[in-house]
């Protein structure tokens, strides 16, 4: 199945009906294979990671920004084509498309650095199609070069789960060599907290999933309990990736003085009220994550070569997107899920 440059049509996954995963959102298509704009390269796609933004597109949580489009942001695949205006990239090489695919560069956050407070900003996925197919357009502006070797599968998480764990590292103010908790351990966690230990960081997993705690463990975190255990240390930093309100006060109370709490999901339940004296007082922090910049993925990317980063995944045949997506929902992935064609 896999596409070739002239293929007239090709398959994929779209969510026509946004709706609870049990409904069935994602609908199988066969469309006709695009053709790359100026500055376009059209991949053929080896591999797509599955991210929760994706199930938050499927499930309506996120609310549809056009009818009936591809899911799916962390791409790898082999430039099948490049648009008149490309000269970074030639066909044949492998290429990674992610989450940000466009900002109007001109805007006050463009300008400081801040691009993905673009309020142009759009999206792999959400605002164009992306990865649950044979082929993707990705601006080459905002694709990333990878390497030619290694297995595509390893390659598709970094795009997304691994840049924005990155970026919510970041947003979490961990001091050197300090104590941080990280609250849910899917694709981001498990890598953002390979960057952390990278930097001689204690790390505490709290989540509900005794696989993934086993997995915490293997990684080298020093602990690892249940979501709403409370660690055994103060922490200086800590990252919520489960979309789930009910944490941040949890995770705000385990804080030491100055501590902060960077919240990395695009989506999350409502947060119960707060007891300042308890859980924000003490000059305690709290954060959101917003999308990336692309300089937060040229930087991860780096630095999962210098560490050589571990990737987790559970691959699925681009024809089971449906499965995958179920399972990512009943928590039934370890790491990362991955689709591939073929």
């Amino acid at each position: 199945m896999a596409p070739v440059a002239g293929s007239d049509t090709v398959s994929g996954w779209v969510v026509r009906r946004p709706g609870p995963i049990a409904s069935g959102p994602l609908t199988g298509i066969r469309r006709p294979a695009p053709e790359p704009g100026p500055g376009d390269l059209l991949l053929s796609v080896e591999a797509c990671g599955v991210c929760r933004t994706d199930l938050h597109l499927a499930e309506g949580d996120l609310p549809p920004h056009r009818p009936s489009t591809v899911p799916g942001h962390e791409i790898v695949g082999r430039v099948a084509a490049v648009g008149e205006a490309v000269t970074a990239f030639r066909t044949g090489d492998r290429a990674g498309g992610a989450w940000l695919r466009g900002t109007c560069g001109v805007c006050r956050y463009c300008r400081a650095g801040h691009e993905n407070l673009c309020p142009e900003s759009r999206y792999t996925g959400w605002d164009a199609d992306g990865g649950f197919a044979e082929t993707a357009l990705v601006p080459a502006d905002y694709a990333y070069p990878l390497p030619d070797g290694g297995d595509a599968t390893l390659l598709a998480p970094l795009l997304c789960a691994g840049i924005i764990g990155y970026r919510a590292l970041r947003r979490s103010a961990l001091p050197a060599g300090g104590r941080l908790g990280i609250y849910g351990f899917g694709a981001s966690a498990h890598l953002a907290a390979q960057v952390a230990l990278a930097q001689g960081a204690t790390v505490h997993v709290l989540t509900r999933s005794a696989r993934a705690r086993e997995l915490a463990l293997a990684l080298g975190a020093s602990s690892a309990g249940d979501a709403y255990d409370r660690p055994p240390e103060p922490l200086d930093s800590a990252i919520l990736f489960a979309p789930v309100g009910d944490l941040v006060p949890v995770a705000l109370e385990a804080l030491d003085r100055s501590g902060t709490l960077a919240v990395a999901g695009i989506h999350l339940s409502d947060i119960p009220a707060l007891h300042y004296q308890r859980h924000l007082f003490y000059e305690r922090n709290l954060r959101s994550v917003t999308a990336n910049t692309r300089e937060d993925g040229r930087a991860f990317l780096a630095t999962a070569a210098r560490i050589g980063i571990r990737v987790t995944v559970s691959p699925y045949p681009l024809s089971r997107a449906p499965q995958a997506l179920a399972d990512l929902a009943a928590d039934r992935v370890q790491g990362a899920a991955v689709l591939t064609p073929g």
